[in-house]
């Protein structure tokens, strides 16, 4: 009986490189969900912008003027109400006086937004660029014991 030697494979080297089919599998699923789900975030926001809660002190300003846009559309100034016309130089002359004259927009939420953008434009032709937005404030979330 003969004893022999089995002989000895010199072990492999360990892979050095990493495979790349996993990650591009992992990139790919990724992808694929940012592609679906972009476009359902972007129409999901809503907003309600006529309530906001501003500073609780108020701004000093040199003098500004209250217009008022109830929901039928009708147009007033300091309380009373103008034709656009009349309003448009009613602008006109506060613009003249005092040009840093500031308008209080109080707008009601039920006042299509292309009737404030011609109001914003009919104010910036008159020569006033400072407009402030007057809103109501939420009401307190209540709160949970």
């Amino acid at each position: 009986m003969s004893f022999g030697r089995l002989e000895r494979r010199a072990q492999s080297a360990p892979m050095s490189e990493i495979n790349m089919t996993p990650l591009i599998d992992v990139m790919l699923v990724l992808l694929v969900i940012f592609i679906i789900t972009a476009p359902l975030m972007v129409s999901a926001v809503k907003v309600n912008l006529p309530q906001a809660q501003g500073a609780d002190a108020a701004v000093n300003t040199p003098q500004a003027l209250q217009i008022t846009i109830n929901s039928q559309g009708q147009l007033f100034f300091n309380d009373r109400p103008l034709a656009p016309d009349a309003l448009a130089q009613a602008l006109q002359k506060a613009a003249a006086a005092n040009a840093d004259t500031e308008i209080e927009l109080r707008a009601d939420s039920a006042v299509p937004y292309g009737q404030v953008a011609q109001f914003m434009a009919l104010a910036q032709k008159a020569g006033l660029s400072r407009i402030g937005f007057v809103t109501d404030e939420p009401a307190p979330a209540p709160k949970i014991p």
